[in-house]
């Protein structure tokens, strides 16, 4: 890797670290750079889990240090998204080069339409176990299915499924979505060594932006006017990366 790869993993490793612990979207900026790099799709998709990985272990123990976090109900809706999660990453391993790029390319699409849509205000009450259902967990078995083909974009279901169905607020939405990731994504990651499909260095580096970033966010508390900064800044990003990824 030249200085300038090894700088752009790391500072778009940053952004997408902030952007994935406090909203969504940061695996639609590191996916199309590991692959713009060189590696063709599936090994950048199972590059990035090595970031995705390391960065959720840094906000899953800084939430834990701050006294946020529940481990019992985060195990309840872990443990059908561990079973999606190794279903997609094996699929994910089979499919052709041809066919993960157009995968890509609308769940980008599909990610950033979500991302433009207005936050309904709700009533929201903290999370337990006896509100946990057939639906729910049905709804985690699919976005571990989802994530562990592909990640891109998988804050937004998770912002469906915890802040819309079962109406707890976004920063608790924050600790629990980073808490079921680090759990599915093990194994995802395990399924994709065993394939040959990470690799290692370029996935350590983007790595140690991710942390970086995953670590400042966990201590900022966005205004609703920062938050849409971060928002209109990564779809300008993302826009910009879908034309080239159209193009390529």
């Amino acid at each position: 890797m030249s200085l300038i790869e090894l700088l752009a993993l790391v500072g778009i490793g940053g952004v997408a670290g902030f952007i994935n612990v406090l909203s969504a979207g940061g695996s639609m900026l590191t996916l199309p750079l590991l692959m713009f790099l060189g590696l063709p799709p599936q090994v950048a998709n199972g590059t990035n889990r090595v970031a995705i990985t390391l960065q959720s272990i840094t906000a899953v123990g800084s939430f834990h240090r701050m006294g946020h976090g529940n481990l019992l109900v985060s195990l309840h809706l872990a443990v059908p998204a561990v079973l999606g999660s190794l279903l997609g990453a094996w699929m994910a391993t089979r499919v052709a080069d041809a066919v993960f790029e157009i995968v890509l390319v609308a769940a980008m699409i599909g990610a950033s339409v979500f991302m433009l849509l207005p936050q309904p205000k709700l009533d929201t009450r903290p999370l337990s176990a006896d509100r946990l259902g057939p639906v729910i967990y049905l709804a985690m078995f699919a976005i571990g299915l989802y994530g562990g083909f592909i990640q891109v974009g998988v804050g937004a279901l998770f912002i469906v499924v915890l802040y819309r169905m079962l109406k707890i607020d976004l920063p608790q939405v924050n600790v629990f979505k980073v808490a079921i990731i680090l759990v599915y994504t093990l194994p995802a990651l395990l399924i994709f060594a065993i394939n040959d499909q990470v690799r290692w260095g370029m996935g350590l580096v983007l790595a140690l932006g991710n942390i970086i970033g995953a670590f400042l966010a966990v201590r900022v508390n966005l205004s609703a006017r920062g938050a849409q900064w971060v928002k209109w800044i990564t779809l300008v990003m993302v826009a910009a990366i879908l034309v080239r990824l159209v193009v390529y």
